[in-house]
């Protein structure tokens, strides 16, 4: 499917409209579970979403991105993952995060200001958030290489926004999995925004998934608010990671229904109009119409869902709330293994730094 979609025509591959319409002359195939376990994901990440709104606003969270609209590109992207698989996120990746499987508590314990919510569980191959914009790709570039040279036939998922695409580190990433060819899928969940800079004012590109050209591999554009298109194009792309025949550039075209953070005020910047046009284009609402036409979802169904997420929601905020409160160490204890001399001398050095301000 990738290689049949020219991003150079602006062509974009698309599974459902947005009336839940099959529009793709294939329709990828996912067992009725797998299509609930897909909605589930992005309800719970859409009301996680909106209760980390109303933590932050209560003062009992921090600064943090909020997702709202970003559920199809986010889960979709990381539903295929395998336990061989490495993953390094961006900053907005809250559907990524859960699909993969890390606790909802860490994520709000992180976003409390607590290194503690970014210690990532055994077994499970996933990089800490990535707050400098485009900074995890060259990390999962060299990771791509790692695990070609070890033949573990592993992937490589990397996630960035829009305008990660400015950023020097994207295009050395991209250069270095080109040259190398190494098992990297990079997708690029294309927003419309980089805070308060539209796409248009980012590149001349038509189209930001062409940019993979350059450096000789396919990139594909798909609607980021379809999660089959995602989910699809996304495991297609791992395949060809796992098989040795190179890296991927995926489009997610969507939008950031909601502000860049919690400190931004996005009506500065787009117009009411605008917003509402994309809030047609609602992937959740989008997937369930399709889900419904296919009997595969219903009302009891739905209200499961909701009592489900909104369970491990306020389950999830209250493990986050008792998480003892970070201390210095935490700034230096979860970079390696083992603590190497230059951040045990920078650790004693803050230690006596702090010891002098006390006396």
């Amino acid at each position: 499917m990738i290689e049949r979609y020219d991003p150079l025509k602006e062509e974009m591959y698309q599974v459902l409209d947005i009336n839940g319409d099959i529009v793709s002359p294939e329709e990828p195939k996912f067992s009725e579970k797998e299509l609930k376990k897909l909605y589930s994901l992005m309800v719970l990440s859409r009301l996680a979403d909106e209760k980390s709104i109303k933590l932050q606003r209560q003062g009992r969270m921090g600064t943090f991105a909020p997702n709202l609209g970003h559920e199809a590109a986010q889960v979709g992207c990381a539903f295929s993952i395998q336990k061989k698989d490495w993953v390094f996120p961006y900053f907005r990746d809250l559907g990524l995060y859960l699909t993969l499987g890390l606790p909802l508590s860490r994520y709000f314990v992180y976003w409390m200001g607590n290194e503690k919510g970014m210690e990532i569980p055994e077994g499970l191959n996933l990089f800490s958030i990535a707050i400098p914009v485009a900074s995890q790709l060259p990390h999962a570039a060299g990771a791509g290489l790692s695990l070609k040279l070890q033949k573990t036939g592993g992937a490589v998922l990397a996630t960035m926004g829009d305008g990660a695409t400015s950023e020097g580190d994207f295009h050395e990433a991209m250069n270095f999995a080109g040259v190398f060819q190494t098992p990297n899928v990079f997708v690029c969940i294309n927003n419309q925004w980089a805070i308060s800079l539209p796409r248009k004012k980012q590149t001349a590109s038509k189209t930001l998934a062409q940019k993979a050209l350059a450096y000789g591999f396919p990139g594909v554009m798909v609607d980021g608010n379809d999660i089959l298109a995602v989910a699809s194009a996304t495991k297609e792309a791992l395949d060809r990671a796992r098989k040795g025949k190179g890296p991927t550039l995926i489009e997610a075209f969507t939008y950031r229904m909601s502000n860049h953070t919690t400190a931004d005020d996005a009506t500065k910047y787009r117009t009411d109009d605008e917003l509402t046009a994309w809030e047609k284009k609602d992937p959740i609402l989008r997937f369930q119409r399709y889900l419904q036409k296919k009997n595969i979802l219903t009302d009891n169904d739905e209200n499961e869902v909701l009592q489900s997420s909104q369970d491990i929601i306020n389950r999830a905020v209250e493990e986050a709330e008792k998480t003892e409160p970070p201390v210095m160490e935490d700034l230096f204890r979860y970079l390696y293994v083992e603590m190497p001399p230059h951040l045990q001398e920078q650790l004693a050095e803050l230690k006596n730094a702090v010891a002098e301000t006390d006396r």
